[in-house]
């Protein structure tokens, strides 16, 4: 099994075998969030534009998202998971668009199986990415904007690929890490109401979850349900 870390857009465009796509901070800790308090699957589109329609046409009940970090005001609601974490979506199909993570999902053109994820889904992700021991596993950390990496991307893919290597990983070491970088301080700011201290503690819940976020072409969309992985 060949393990490849891989990064931003660019790396999305490159990644083949069984992909995760990583995003923190926070748009597949939103979306497990999300898929944890019901919702039946989420649509992940590339712009503010195909979400709307989407909801428009009743394909999709919900839109989630951010554009430079703040909802779109014809959002139902932006990039937060702490914003969702009570909201109950039983049954419906939320639409999501945001500036690093659907963009690397829809940049994924290779991919034979394809996983959305954050450090909240990490370990259930391992486990399915191991299922059906394929040759090559991307792990694409899609940092700010798909642009420039982020501490906490890179070391949830490291993380990742620790577990599939055998290794247990060190949880509380790559929290420190994560905390000590430059991108927590948006959480701290009283001036950036979109980015709510509350979501820091959600997004550094590493194994929150036992489901992946599987990602399949469905008709013209990419669709995203929760998956239960295979013990190891």
């Amino acid at each position: 099994m060949q393990i490849r870390l891989e990064s931003l857009l660019e790396g999305a465009n490159r990644a083949s075998g069984a992909v995760a796509v990583i995003d923190v901070f926070r748009a597949f800790t939103t979306g497990a969030v999300a898929l944890a308090n019901g919702a039946e699957k989420i649509i992940m589109v590339s712009s503010i534009q195909q979400a709307l329609e989407l909801r428009a046409a009743g394909i999709g009940q919900v839109c989630a998202g951010e554009a430079h970090s703040i909802k779109p005001p014809e959002f139902d609601y932006g990039n937060s998971p702490s914003e969702i974490e009570y909201v109950e979506f039983n049954g419906i199909t939320l639409i999501q668009r945001t500036s690093a993570g659907t963009q690397g999902i829809v940049a994924c053109r290779n991919a034979d199986r394809l996983y959305a994820t954050a450090l909240v889904t990490a370990r259930a992700t391992a486990r399915a990415l191991a299922s059906g021991n394929p040759a090559t596993i991307s792990l694409v950390a899609m940092g700010e904007s798909g642009e420039e990496r982020t501490d906490e991307d890179e070391m949830c893919a490291v993380y990742i690929r620790h577990l599939l290597q055998g290794r247990h990983g060190d949880p509380e070491a790559i929290r420190r890490v994560i905390q000590a970088g430059e991108a927590p301080a948006r959480f701290l700011d009283p001036n950036r109401p979109d980015s709510p201290l509350a979501d820091l503690a959600i997004c550094l819940d590493i194994g929150r979850y036992d489901f992946a976020i599987r990602v399949r072409q469905e008709g013209p969309h990419l669709v995203a349900r929760k998956e239960i992985p295979p013990a190891i």
